[in-house]
């Protein structure tokens, strides 16, 4: 194999401090420079004095050992240890990581382990092989080993050529995505797709609740696999009962090492850092379960930074540690989609997540279960993976457009008034924020479903943005809930002197929300439920178990 080992550790040991480099290691380095594999291969033993740690790299892609990664073997004449490296430069910060190694040892780490001391340099490099330096296996396992990691930083670059290439662009197009689903085996409304894709380009923060086993986390995982064109471009992380802190989703730094930044094992960090590497690309952070633990405590951060556009702090330094910044932004480009069931194991949300957030609840009616029932197929997550990717930036230039251009908006606004005084009695009104978010919400659904009329698209956003919010005891709740009922109804109806809004439809067993009587389906349907809920317990709020 090229470079001879044994060679290359004897004339590093021949080698002492202050006397430069001698004529064997220049012989040594002229010989064996060049290619190996199409990688350059760069020695030193030393400049102007010989080297605690001499090195020999394997650059290649635009990378250099001043600036980039690269496979690397380093002599720690002292330990008599050679190690085959996942090179990182210390020189500069490189601009690409190792993908996938968080799970890796660092030659910081190994030194701690096996000597209790720290490395003079070149910590923050992923030990691939350690070797005995005074018994070196055969040529053939070097060789072997050598070649397997040359070929894992192939690949690293041939993913980003891959993430780089070219892709036709297209519109998106919510109904193509309904229709792969259908082809995986997974069965979803066309109605359910519109507000699901039209919240994700309303507010980049989606909560999904509801009953457990519902399709869910299933949703979500489908549309994130289907518009993406890379699996490092979306986490699933699930919520741990003891998150009790940022630091499952952030990291924190080693307050005994400064020169350390501990990221966590989610890779929810690694997944912030890239989506602001590529502005151009979505990035999905999906939370399943996220009210196992408070959500306010956990995510606080996340929630600040989607309101202030202020960058995250994490650590003091104005250098990156591990690749970490001091500060990061939550990228225009990160969606997040928390999945939430609610039992006597996890936290209610507060009013300032709910409000920050478009929440859609799914349900499953007879005929739908009837239908599963009759015909249960093995959902293929494979048929559908990358299908929209040609998509995925007509989506980000959607989610990005903030405009307020909207067909019967006096009409709109006259309804969200109405609501808004009625809330307010309850202490749920709705804020600046709330009223933009739904007017976008109203727009994008228009966008995505051009036959979804007015009144839908209302009634998709009442349900959605304002009736999560309410929550309380019976006496504060029933009179308000009466009232809203009323709101969801056409005027004539309610305008009958005989007509009594509890025994006509709020417990009335069996009603039929689709019908011509009611202007906003979804939402009476949900207030009637709420109004039972609170008759029946005393208390109601809008998540249920």
């Amino acid at each position: 194999m090229k470079p001879n080992l044994k060679e290359f550790i004897v004339i590093a040991n021949e080698q002492n401090t202050g006397k430069g480099t001698s004529d064997s290691a220049t012989l040594y380095t002229r010989e064996n420079k060049g290619l190996l594999d199409g990688l350059n291969i760069d020695i030193s033993f030393g400049i102007g004095r010989a080297s605690a740690i001499p090195w020999i790299a394997f650059t290649g892609f635009k990378q250099t050992v001043k600036n980039g990664i690269y496979p690397v073997y380093h002599y720690y004449k002292d330990f008599n240890v050679l190690i085959l490296a996942f090179g990182v430069s210390e020189t500069n910060v490189p601009e690409f990581n190792w993908r996938d190694f968080e799970s890796k040892q660092t030659i910081k780490e190994y030194f701690d382990e096996y000597f209790s001391k720290k490395p003079r340099r070149y910590g923050n490099s992923f030990v691939f092989k350690v070797y005995d330096a005074n018994s070196l296996p055969s040529k053939d396992i070097l060789k072997s080993d050598l070649h397997e990691i040359i070929e894992i930083y192939k690949n690293q670059f041939s993913k980003k050529r891959k993430r780089n290439q070219k892709i036709i662009q297209l519109d998106f197009d919510a109904f193509l995505f309904k229709v792969e689903l259908v082809n995986s085996n997974l069965s979803y409304s066309s109605y359910l797709i519109s507000r699901f894709t039209a919240s994700l380009l309303t507010k980049p923060f989606l909560i999904l609740t509801g009953l457990s086993g519902s399709g869910k986390t299933k949703l979500a995982q489908s549309f994130v696999q289907w518009i993406c064109q890379e699996e490092r471009q979306y986490r699933i992380i699930p919520v741990g009962a003891d998150w009790t802190n940022r630091e499952p989703l952030l990291g924190y730094p080693n307050s005994l090492n400064s020169d350390e930044y501990v990221k966590p094992d989610s890779g929810a960090l690694d997944l912030l850092i890239e989506a602001n590497e590529n502005p151009d690309q979505p990035y999905f952070l999906i939370l399943d379960e996220m009210n196992l633990s408070h959500v306010e405590r956990y995510f606080a951060d996340f929630l600040s930074a989607m309101e202030s556009k202020e960058p995250i702090p994490l650590h003091v330094s104005e250098e990156p540690i591990n690749g970490v910044p001091g500060k990061l932004k939550l990228p225009g480009n990160l969606f997040v989609i928390g999945t939430v069931n609610i039992d006597e194991t996890t936290h209610m949300f507060s009013p300032k997540v709910l409000d920050r957030a478009n929440t859609i609840e799914f349900r499953i009616s007879k005929e739908q279960m009837r239908g599963f029932l009759s015909e249960i197929r093995e959902i293929d997550m494979d048929a559908i993976v990358g299908k929209g990717a040609s998509m995925a930036q007509s989506f980000l230039q959607l989610s990005q457009d903030k405009s307020l251009d909207i067909e019967h908006k006096e009409e709109i606004s006259e309804t969200l008034l109405q609501f808004f005084d009625e809330l307010g009695k309850t202490g749920a009104e709705f804020g600046y924020r709330s009223a933009t978010e739904m007017l976008r919400l109203i727009r994008n659904l228009g966008t995505l479903d051009k036959e979804l009329s007015t009144d839908e698209k209302l009634d998709i956003a009442i349900i959605q943005k304002l009736l999560p919010k309410l929550h309380g005891s019976r006496r504060k709740l029933v009179d308000r809930l009466k009232v809203l009922g009323k709101f969801c109804l056409n005027p004539t109806i309610v305008e009958k002197k005989e007509f009594d809004i509890e025994n006509d439809i709020l417990n009335k067993e069996g009603y039929e929300f689709f019908n011509d009587d009611v202007r906003y389906p979804l939402s009476l349907e949900k207030i009637s439920r709420m109004y039972r809920g609170s008759i029946d317990n005393g208390f109601a709020s809008f998540a249920e178990a």
